[in-house]
């Protein structure tokens, strides 16, 4: 029998009380910057148990303005910026060196809260891209050292041949470079802090960037 998805979509809940807390957030009690309350909010995630509180999802265009959305992993936050990487060759990266803007939004239901950012992404110095790189696992230096992402693939066994080969340099070669593997930084022009509310009274707080590099605090209807 198939699936009747809109029936399926109907009888789920959003934020069952079974497996989700909705802390209260004041706005008036959050710092003067994004990032403190991101790395509290990041922790506090962590702490209630939410899964992979690290992926997010990135926004970025092409040459035409045509969006494209996909999960990556968050790998820092400071006064930089917040960073991801990938290939420099990849859908993305071809996307940020053609418009160097882009969007982030992490969500942890556990809370039902989101964070959302955009604003101008910088390349970090080789040297620290492969920092980033090596001071991960050896299955994240396998899959950069297999390449081409984003690429054609005419067979599987093209994959599997490919990806043995890289797993066996990885483990030989925990130091291999992979020229193509960049850091990206996003440093963003706005941050918005959402906190979800059973009575859909939802708190939502927008951080924005001042000419001074300071920040300016709004809140927004729900």
């Amino acid at each position: 029998m198939e699936t009747d998805l809109h029936e399926l979509l109907r009888s789920l809940r959003v934020w069952d009380p079974a497996v989700t807390e909705l802390p209260p957030f004041d706005p008036a009690t959050a710092p003067g910057d994004p990032l403190t309350l991101f790395t509290r909010w990041f922790a506090d995630a962590v702490a209630a148990g939410q899964t992979e509180p690290h992926t997010m999802s990135l926004a970025t265009s092409d040459a035409a303005g045509l969006p494209d959305v996909r999960v990556v992993m968050l790998h820092g936050a400071d006064a930089d910026g917040w960073s991801f990487a990938t290939h420099a060759d990849s859908r993305k990266g071809r996307h940020l060196a053609a418009r160097p803007y882009a969007a982030l939004v992490l969500y942890w239901p556990v809370l039902g809260r989101q964070v959302r950012l955009r604003g101008p992404v910088a390349v970090a110095p080789a040297a620290e891209a492969q920092a980033d790189l090596h001071a991960r696992s050896t299955g994240a230096l396998a899959a950069a050292l297999t390449g081409r992402q984003s690429a054609e693939l005419d067979s599987p066994d093209e994959l599997a041949r490919a990806s043995e080969a890289a797993w066996q340099r990885a483990g030989q070669e925990p130091d291999a470079p992979v020229p193509s593997w960049t850091l990206y930084r996003l440093l963003p022009d706005e941050v918005e802090f959402f906190q979800g509310d059973a009575r859909r009274r939802h708190v939502r707080l927008v951080y924005r960037r001042a000419e001074d590099g300071g920040w300016s605090t709004r809140s927004l209807w729900p």
